[in-house]
């Protein structure tokens, strides 16, 4: 067992020494890789004491990674932005060859599932004076004044909400994206479900729901009229 020890030991000090002597022939090693030289801790002889050069040196490190992580962080949002946009791009598309509400909503179902991985996707439209009247029927008094706004919001879903939007789906909807739409003489919401309670959350940014509603809108201003 000591044996192996020794040949163990004996192979690491082998390489250590090929290692400095390749730095000492080399002495441009550190310029050509400089993230070798701030990975490496030198320490200094100044006891318990921490020297000016090792808390500068330190500090630029954690700089350092702080940087990288935020790099990090903004290529991996351009990355999910531009992954957005492409499959905005395909849902418009195929939004274009739509004729009726009935191929606009079976549209949205089939892509924003396959796509956008959404557990459930439903669409309510309204004529346009309900809302101005603020009917009793279900869906304009729920829906009123969040389609006045004209912003999506995402998040959990009161019960009502949740029962008119989803049916029977809606026990199983842990959180949902909110759509309006406006269509003249119709005005409506489309809704995107989530088993998930985290994937459509408060915080979370609106900006490629606004897009889809302003591109849902006019393709549902085009569209055939539902008899409504």
């Amino acid at each position: 067992m000591s044996l192996i020890h020794d040949d163990a030991d004996a192979s690491a000090a082998e390489r250590e020494q090929q290692i400095a002597e390749y730095i000492i022939a080399h002495p441009d090693f550190f310029n050509r890789h400089p993230d070798a030289l701030a990975a490496i801790d030198i320490p200094h002889p100044t006891g318990d004491a921490v020297s000016l050069i090792e808390r500068q040196v330190r500090t630029l490190r954690e700089q350092t990674a702080n940087y990288r992580k935020q790099l990090e962080d903004l290529v991996g949002v351009a990355r999910e932005n531009d992954a957005l946009a492409k499959r905005l791009h395909r849902l418009t598309l195929a939004l274009i060859e739509t004729h009726s509400f009935d191929e606009v909503l079976n549209t949205l179902q089939d892509e924003l599932r396959e796509q956008f991985k959404a557990d459930a996707v439903e669409m309510k439209l309204f004529a346009s004076d309900q809302l101005e009247a603020h009917a009793h029927e279900a869906g304009p008094a729920l829906f009123s004044d969040f389609i006045k706004r004209g912003r999506p919001n995402c998040g959990r879903l009161d019960r009502e909400k949740l029962e008119y939007l989803f049916g029977p789906q809606a026990g199983e909807t842990g959180s949902a994206a909110l759509i309006p739409l406006t269509a003249p003489p119709l005005a409506g919401v489309l809704a995107i479900g989530s088993r998930d309670p985290r994937r459509f959350h408060e915080g979370k940014s609106v900006d490629f729901l606004q897009r889809l509603a302003e591109v849902v809108s006019a393709t549902l201003q085009s569209a055939s009229s539902p008899g409504i």
